[in-house]
Formats: structure tokens, sequence, C-alpha cells
């Protein structure tokens, strides 16, 4: 059995166009936006905005399954 991977994605639900990677776990790639997003949107704006960043997970069948939507 495959091990799962995990990948973000933008506010459109595609691969996100910086930080288009596969990751081994939800923590891994959640840390990474959450870094990316501090460093490239938050300090820009000088506010806090809502991450319009999500996360998907690879499915058995192949595909990618959605498990933190843009935003939330």
């Amino acid at each position: 059995m495959a091990m799962a991977q995990y990948r973000l994605v933008d506010h459109r639900g595609a691969p996100h166009p910086v930080l288009d990677d596969l990751y081994e776990s939800l923590e891994a790639a959640w840390s990474d936006a959450l870094t990316w997003w501090g460093d490239n949107v938050s300090s820009v704006s000088g506010r806090i905005e809502p991450m319009a960043i999500g996360v998907e997970v690879s499915t058995t069948s192949g595909t990618w399954r959605t498990l933190r939507y843009p935003g939330s």
C-alpha cells in the first residue's frame, strides 16, 4: 500500500503555483503553507488575511481529496 501524499492548492483548488510540492504529512504541508503565507502575504498587507491555501491528500485510486479548503 502506498503512503498518502499531500499537496497545497490555491484559492481555485489548483496546485499552488509556488508551493507545488508533495508532502509526506498534513503537518509538513500545513507548516510550509503557514510559513509562506506569513512571509509573503500577511507581512505585505500588514493585516491578517484568511489563508487562501488548501490541502489535498492522494487517494488509493490516484485522485485527490480536499482535507482543508482555502480560506478555512
